[in-house]
């Protein structure tokens, strides 16, 4: 079994010629008889996140090791998301949100248009569909214009249907800068950097805990087929990293992993909530009735159920907000229901037909449903990003940083920065659906590493 663990570790290095020594420095063996590696850099997860993160510090000369549990990247959160590029409209005005998405929207796009990364531009309407909602739309408007946001403009409901015949409302809000993307594409082109500059990828690999010690964390590590006997049976781990920089994006199941290690702060033990949303596509054999986003007044845990397109036009409904309760060992093992129960479009109908009152019957198929990690539960008011600084005892290099999103492609304007160069890393989504939660230790001197995601 351990010798497996390590032949996906060399087989994964071997593929891109890149000898074993360059991300894994030193091999030793504990007393216990469990093989241990020093390494430069490890990123646990390989969504969007954890390969923008991979991305960014391999460009900027770290040697990255990435581990992921499933047998490719971005088979989780990373791929049941809207793809909506956001504006960074819905933020408190001076949030860390509200700056990052701002920034990351404009990078995105950039970085899509220089890599020939799949997105349109395509704009969004968020809609009053009755009187008693203008003066929420006009509060979105002024907290959009005081974020940056640019080209924001109020609507009669007359001329709204002008852009799009099919949509009913009183006043709506014009966003042209807001857009989609093919995340998949977004996903390889970040893959594709990564290896290039060096980053080594061992799928199929879980971290199921740790510990702090000697200033340093201990990573343990199993293959993935073996995580359900080492919980259960308690088991020793196949490997010990011993990595000088750690990140944990290990999307819904960070903050369970991060549980597992031992010596960090009560900071590290904060809870998070999950809303699960469905989504449900407007039939293939209907043509598309809006060529744009619709969005209606956000509501408790979510923007609402709203109208996103796909790069091929076709059109999907959703989310709607179930909040879960989420045992731990779930959350860990990423024991979530995805199916979506055909039963739920009566609850889509109503919503979608007080912006799109020609909605047929019977026109609504099952699509995906997505799991949001949310620092804040329901009825709970807005949490921006969470830093804490030496959140280890006695690592005084240490910092902790926390961000959730009931929508997280957009997730954004992100950056490795030290005193001779800055790495600047696009990465901004709508709806990913991600948990990052950074675990930084013994950083290069004058480092920073800064990871935001908008929650829109």
């Amino acid at each position: 079994m351990l010798k497996s663990v390590f032949c996906k570790l060399r087989d994964s290095v071997a593929k891109k010629s890149i000898e074993i020594g360059k991300s894994c420095r030193r091999f030793a063996a504990s007393n216990d008889g469990i093989p241990r590696e020093r390494t430069d850099c490890v990123v646990i997860g390989a969504g969007v996140v954890g390969l923008a993160v991979a991305r960014a510090l391999s460009m900027a000369g770290r040697d990255v090791l990435v581990v992921e549990s499933a047998s490719t990247f971005g088979t989780g959160s990373s791929s049941r998301n809207s793809e909506v590029i956001h504006a960074g409209i819905y933020y408190p005005i001076n949030s860390l949100k509200a700056t990052f998405c701002v920034r990351g929207r404009e990078m995105l796009y950039k970085y899509c248009s220089h890599h020939g990364i799949p997105h349109a531009n395509i704009g969004k309407l968020i809609v009053a569909t009755r009187s008693s909602e203008i003066p929420k739309l006009t509060a979105l408007l002024n907290c959009g214009v005081a974020n940056g946001v640019t080209g924001l403009r109020m609507m009669e409901g007359s001329e709204a249907t002008l852009m799009e015949s099919e949509l009913h409302c009183v006043k709506a809000l014009w966003s042209p800068c807001s857009g989609i993307v093919d995340s998949h594409s977004l996903m390889l082109s970040f893959v594709g950097e990564a290896e290039h500059h060096g980053t080594t990828f061992s799928y199929n690999t879980a971290v199921v805990g740790g510990h702090a010690g000697n200033k340093n964390f201990h990573l343990y590590v199993v293959e993935s087929k073996d995580i359900e006997g080492f919980m259960n049976h308690h088991l020793q781990p196949q490997l010990v990293l011993v990595p000088d920089f750690v990140v944990n994006s290990a999307g819904l199941s960070a903050l369970s992993v991060a549980k597992r290690f031992e010596g960090l702060s009560h900071g590290a033990n904060l809870d998070s909530s999950y809303a699960r949303g469905c989504y449900f596509r407007l039939s293939k054999s209907m043509k598309s009735p809006f060529k744009h986003l619709i969005y209606p007044i956000p509501e408790d845990g979510g923007l609402g159920v709203h109208v996103t397109l796909d790069l091929s036009g076709q059109v999907k409904f959703g989310p709607d907000v179930e909040w879960l309760n989420v045992d731990e060992t779930s959350s860990f093992l990423n024991k979530f229901d995805y199916s979506v129960d055909v039963c739920r479009a009566k609850r889509f109908y109503p919503e979608i037909r007080k912006y799109y009152p020609s909605l047929e019957d019977d026109s609504l198929e099952p699509d995906y449903a997505g799991i949001r990690p949310k620092l804040s539960g329901p009825k709970q008011p807005f949490v921006d990003f969470l830093v804490q600084q030496e959140f280890v005892q006695g690592m005084p290099g240490s910092f902790l940083l926390f961000y959730s999103s009931q929508s997280i492609w957009t997730m954004s304007g992100n950056y490795v920065r030290d005193s001779d160069k800055e790495e600047k890393l696009h990465c901004r989504f709508g709806y990913l659906l991600v948990l990052l939660f950074i675990l930084s230790i013994k950083p290069p001197m004058n480092t920073k590493l800064h990871f935001c995601i908008d929650s829109t």
